[in-house]
C-alpha cells in the first residue's frame, strides 16, 4: 500500500513537472526567435524500403492515420498557443512533407533536412550538416523557424534522441531549451 502511494506521488510530481516545463517552453516560443526541430509524425517501421525513391511517395515509409492525426495536433498546438512562425522548412521525404502539410499547410522543402540514415544517402551527411548550420547561422527573425526532419538530423544537431512528432526547441546558438511530446 505504501509502495503504491509513493508511486502515485512520483507520477503526480513527474506530470506536474512536465506540465510546468511545457509552460516555460511555450512562453519561450511565444517570445519568438527560436529554432524548432520537429521529427516527422508517426510513420510505422524504420528506415525506408529497399529501392525507395524521393520522387515517389508510394515507395517510401509514410504517415499512417495516427501520424496524420498527430501532425494536425502539432499544428493546433502552435495555433492555440499563438506561437509566431517565420518559416516552415521540410525534408524532401514524403513523411516530413506530409507532417508539414497537415500541421502548417505552407512549407518549403530544404535538402539539408533530408535523412542520411539510408546507406545511399549517408555520403551527403557532412555536406548537409554544414549547409544546415550555415543556414541557421544566417537566419534572422523575431519569429520562430520550424524544421521538419528526421531522427538522425535532430540527433546530429541537438544530440537528442526523439520520438515521432517530438518538438525540440533551441535558441539561435543551438542550445537546447527543451522538448515537447505532449500537445
Amino acid at each position: 500500500m505504501i509502495k503504491k502511494f509513493f508511486s502515485l506521488i512520483f507520477i503526480y510530481i513527474a506530470i506536474s513537472s512536465n506540465s510546468l516545463s511545457n509552460e516555460n517552453i511555450i512562453k519561450d516560443l511565444k517570445n519568438g526567435g527560436k529554432i524548432i526541430f520537429i521529427r516527422h509524425a508517426l510513420a510505422p517501421g524504420g528506415g525506408d524500403p529497399a529501392g525507395f525513391r524521393l520522387d515517389d511517395c508510394n515507395t517510401q515509409r509514410n504517415l499512417n492515420k495516427e501520424g496524420i492525426k498527430q501532425s494536425k495536433k502539432i499544428g493546433f498546438f502552435f495555433y492555440k498557443n499563438k506561437i509566431p512562425i517565420d518559416r516552415v522548412l521540410s525534408s524532401e521525404w514524403c513523411r516530413c512533407q506530409d507532417t508539414a502539410k497537415h500541421a502548417f499547410k505552407k512549407y518549403t522543402t530544404f535538402t539539408p533536412l533530408n535523412s542520411f540514415f539510408d546507406e545511399s544517402f549517408r555520403k551527403n551527411k557532412d555536406r548537409q550538416i554544414v549547409d544546415l548550420l550555415n543556414y541557421l547561422k544566417a537566419w534572422k527573425s523575431e519569429k520562430n523557424l520550424i524544421l521538419i526532419t528526421h531522427y538522425v538530423v535532430i540527433l546530429e544537431i541537438a544530440d537528442k534522441a526523439v520520438s515521432s512528432g517530438e518538438i525540440v526547441v533551441m535558441d539561435k546558438e543551438l542550445n537546447l531549451i527543451g522538448s515537447i511530446n505532449e500537445y
